[in-house]
């Protein structure tokens, strides 16, 4: 199972919000180069990024960071965080990330989410983030009305070659990620599916790989690095990829 150390970006900062608020924000005094660099050191392979600057704008903010991470560090990266034209997933894959995430742009227009999949094979993840399992978008501002499963079958052919499933009531929480909800969408998913929201400690790791869910592809681990509740040394002993 890989595990994807994340950093989430806003003002050129490390950051972490509670339930995707950006009115309850907690400021890191470590830059996301030094942060990747950090996560490199410790031999993770893998690291998931939101450009929150980018969620609020629909552009993409900090692309020079993004250039940087990629340069300087052996690692690949999945990024998030209003991308909403085929512009804005180009510079990320001229950049060298291995995914660009696909959320409430691929919610709001399907057709969108098709032919980004046509367009970048292999390189579009979908972002799913669900409250009480229907569909937020916007910065989790509003609710689509829409069941995640129901969107799910919808799009399951468009070719997404991964998908980020949220549980928003999670996130940021350290209340342990909502495995049954999880796996409900990796045994209805055409695709590998990503753990994310809740991390709380190293069991939460240990009891994903336990899942034994052949198309749950890795878990998202965030706030729970930050706060130290998780020691890299530790997690780094999980890594699988």
């Amino acid at each position: 199972m890989k595990i994807l150390p994340a950093i989430d970006i806003k003002d050129k900062k490390c950051v972490r919000l509670v339930k995707g608020d950006f009115d309850n924000t907690t400021e890191y005094e470590i830059s996301p180069v030094d942060q990747a660099r950090k996560y490199s050191e410790h031999s993770f392979k893998n690291l998931h990024i939101v450009d929150l600057d980018g969620a609020l704008t629909g552009d993409t903010v900090n692309i020079d960071i993004i250039e940087e991470i990629v340069g300087k560090f052996d690692l690949k990266i999945e990024i998030g965080g209003g991308v909403r034209n085929f512009e804005s997933i180009q510079k990320y894959v001229d950049a060298g990330v291995e995914k660009v995430i696909l959320g409430s742009a691929a919610i709001k227009n399907k057709e969108f989410l098709k032919q980004a999949c046509q367009k970048f094979p292999g390189k579009i993840a979908l972002g799913l983030d669900a409250k009480d399992g229907y569909l937020s978008v916007s910065g989790w501002k509003e609710n689509s009305n829409l069941k995640a499963l129901d969107f799910l079958k919808d799009v399951n052919d468009y070719g997404a070659s991964r998908l980020i499933y949220t549980d928003i009531n999670r996130d940021g929480m350290k209340l342990s990620p909502n495995f049954d909800e999880t796996e409900n969408i990796a045994n209805n998913s055409n695709c590998p599916v990503i753990i994310s929201g809740g991390v709380s400690s190293i069991y939460d790791i240990k009891n994903a790989k336990e899942l034994g869910n052949k198309n749950i592809e890795g878990i998202i681990v965030g706030k729970a690095i930050y706060d130290g509740d998780i020691k890299l040394e530790e997690l780094a002993k999980e890594i699988d990829a």
